[in-house]
Formats: C-alpha cells, sequence, structure tokens
C-alpha cells in the first residue's frame, strides 16, 4: 500500500510537470512569432544557424551540469527549433499572401481519415489554420479535379517516396493542370502491421493495403509464407476495412498513429525497406503565392528540350552558370508525341530572384517549351550541426 501511494505520489508530480512544459512551449511558440514579426522591416532571414548552434552548445553545457545526456537535449530541441522555423515561416507567408485573418481551409487528399496524406495534410495545415475541412478522395485525379473546380482551397499530392521512388501518375497529371504547387511537406513513414486488439502476429493470413506501402515493406513481405493481400485505393480504406471486419486474422500496412483513429494497434512495427523512410508531399491550389523573401523557396518547371545531342546538358548548364542548385530532375513521356520526354526539375531558387530569372531567360531561347508548377517555401528543416565532441564527450568544451 504505501509503495501504491508513494507512485501515485510522483506520477501526479510528474503530470503536473507536464502541463506545465505545455504552457511552456505554448509560451516559447508565441514568442517565436513575435521574431517573425521583428523580421518583417529588418528582412532577416528566418533562420539563423550561428545563433542555434550557440544556443545548443549552451544549453547542452547546462544540461551537463543537472546531469541532463547531450543527445537527450540536443534531439528535443532540434524539434523545438524546427517548429519554431516552421511557425515563423507559415506566419510570414500568409502575412505576405494576406491570409492572416484565415480561420478555416478545405483539403483535398488521398483516402479518408488515417491515410498518410490525411495525417501530412492536418500536419501541413495546422500551423495555418484552426480548422481543416477534408475532403477525401478515391484517386490523385480527383484531388485535382476538387481543387480545379473550386471544391477544394488546396490539394495535397504525394510526389515521391525514398523508398519507392517518383509517384508517376502525379508527375503525368501536373504535365496538364492549371494549378500551381504552393508548399511542400516530407512526412515520415513509419509502416507497421496493424490489426484489432489481442490480435498476434502469427494469427496473421491476410494483409490489406495500397500498392505503394506495399512496395515500401517488400523485403518484409515477399518472403511471408501462405500470406493472402488485398489491394486498396487507399491505406485509409484499408484500415476502415480491417476494423470494420474485426477479425484477429487480418491486418494492415499504415501508420500507428492512423491507426489509432480505427482502434488498431501494431502487430509488428518498423517493416519498411529502409529505416528512414519519408514521403514527400506537394500542396496545389488555383493561385500562385508569392515567398516571402527571408525564406528559403524553391520552384518547380517542366522543360522539353529539342531531339538532338546534348540538349538537355546544355539547359542544365544554363542552372549551374547561374549558381542555382537543382535538387530533383524526373523524366516523364510526353502525351502524343512518342519517344519525347519532358523533363521535371526542382530548383533552390526563388521564382522572383534575379538568378531565376536571368536562367529562364537563357532557358527559353533554347528549350521547345517550359511551364511553372510553381514557387513556394520549402520545409525540409536541415538540423543545426553541434560540435562532435560535444556529443561523444557529454562534458562542456
Amino acid at each position: 500500500m504505501t509503495k501504491g501511494v508513494v507512485l501515485s505520489e510522483v506520477r501526479e508530480k510528474i503530470t503536473v510537470l507536464d502541463q506545465q512544459l505545455l504552457k511552456i512551449f505554448a509560451e516559447r511558440r508565441a514568442l517565436s512569432l513575435s521574431v517573425a514579426q521583428s523580421k518583417v522591416d529588418t528582412v532577416k532571414n528566418v533562420r539563423d544557424q550561428q545563433r542555434e548552434e550557440e544556443l545548443l552548445v549552451d544549453l547542452i553545457q547546462r544540461g551537463h551540469k543537472l546531469g541532463l545526456d547531450a543527445q537527450y537535449i540536443a534531439k528535443l530541441f532540434h524539434v523545438i527549433i524546427e517548429d519554431s522555423v516552421l511557425n515563423q515561416q507559415a506566419w510570414l507567408q500568409e502575412r505576405i499572401n494576406n491570409q492572416t485573418d484565415k480561420t478555416t481551409t478545405s483539403v483535398a487528399f488521398l483516402g479518408a481519415k488515417g491515410s498518410y496524406s490525411y495525417l501530412a495534410s492536418h500536419r501541413y495545415f495546422s500551423r495555418r489554420v484552426e480548422e481543416i475541412i477534408e475532403i477525401g478522395c478515391s484517386s490523385f485525379n480527383q484531388i485535382i479535379d476538387r481543387v480545379e473546380s473550386g471544391q477544394a482551397e488546396y490539394g495535397m499530392l504525394p510526389i515521391e517516396n525514398t523508398s519507392s521512388g517518383s509517384i508517376n501518375e502525379v508527375y503525368d497529371l501536373l504535365q496538364h493542370t492549371s494549378l500551381s504547387i504552393v508548399g511542400e511537406l516530407t512526412q515520415p513513414v513509419k509502416h507497421c502491421l496493424l490489426s484489432v486488439h489481442g490480435s498476434s502476429l502469427a494469427a496473421i493470413d491476410t494483409i490489406y493495403c495500397h500498392a505503394q506501402p506495399y512496395q515500401q515493406c517488400s523485403q518484409y513481405l515477399l518472403p511471408l509464407k501462405n500470406i493472402k493481400f488485398e489491394f486498396c485505393d487507399s491505406t485509409a480504406a484499408a484500415m476502415e476495412q480491417v476494423a470494420q471486419l474485426n477479425q484477429p486474422n487480418l491486418a494492415v500496412i499504415g501508420s500507428q498513429e492512423g491507426g489509432l483513429l480505427y482502434d488498431l494497434t501494431a502487430v509488428k512495427s518498423a517493416i519498411a525497406n529502409q529505416k528512414e523512410n519519408h514521403s514527400r508531399f506537394i500542396v496545389v491550389a488555383r493561385k500562385a503565392v508569392e515567398v516571402a523573401i527571408q525564406l528559403p523557396a524553391k520552384t518547380t518547371f517542366i522543360i522539353s528540350t529539342a531531339q538532338q545531342s546534348g540538349a538537355l546538358v546544355d539547359a542544365l548548364l544554363v542552372l549551374k552558370n547561374n549558381d542555382i542548385n537543382m535538387t530533383k530532375l524526373e523524366s516523364r513521356p510526353i502525351q502524343g508525341n512518342p519517344w519525347e520526354e519532358m523533363f521535371y526539375i526542382d530548383v533552390e531558387a526563388n521564382l522572383h530572384s534575379k538568378n531565376m530569372q536571368q536562367a529562364l531567360q537563357q532557358l527559353n531561347k533554347i528549350a521547345k517549351q517550359i511551364k511553372i508548377l510553381g514557387c513556394y517555401p520549402t520545409e525540409h528543416i536541415i538540423e543545426t550541426p553541434i560540435p562532435q565532441i560535444l556529443i561523444d564527450s557529454n562534458t562542456p568544451v
């Protein structure tokens, strides 16, 4: 009994501390937005990595005196800094595009609640609006149609995955749509086998899944014996099916976070081919956005070149000579023109920058066609490096 009373008291103290931490995190987030507001007139970049490094070093040294591990502090504050940067970016974008009073928005995505597209939509727009009007779709083409027709303000489209590669259907749709890319998001993908409560891995004989997660988990799935696979239009549809059937021999490939929405639990975690598995999503809208000068930007465009030796090399040299870094090059066939290809290119540049405008002028002279798909802030936040000696030794330098 004594141990029980002591344990309950300790848990109560932990709960109080956790609630205090939440208030502190909220207060820190509010202060970070004040920092963004101060950068409007001074036109300073959102990130100051020298200050971030100095902050992390100081925190690690202070934490060492309190008996806290350097890795623990670094991991915790990397997440806090990323949240701060992304919230500042979202605020600056809302301001420059006159969207600061917006409280709701409608988003079309693949599948229903629990799908990776659903999770990506909530993660991206939770920084921008209070309420998301969810529009689940059964195909990528339907997402495009919903936005083009005005039924949804935005569409969330997966464009590539670190395990299964590019999603060609989405690239092909971008050839013909009038929509603009206005944002991007990289979403961690942590595939699990999910089933109803009380099930076990040994009991599973049927797995429901979408084709993409199946490919991304092929190394784990292919050696399985006597397993039947049922393919669905989306991960959400697969989870919904398993939840409705409510049988311990059925499982679905999905995220633990999405499974919670259907009362499903993981019977096997970390089944993806790659330990670090991420999907990149793009956000599309009817109207292009202007990117605040303080933010790192990407521009995506399509280019088709003449059918002659060295044509693509000449185009890429234009980017190199204008000091523009290319982050993605994808070729796709031009529909209706056999053996001809278009090239999708992502570059780290603001569309309205001097270098990018100069590059486009030069490309127009050598390319058959150029189509700008969008300019948007990049949301891939690289962690601020910390001196390794500080991490290895866990002592002040």
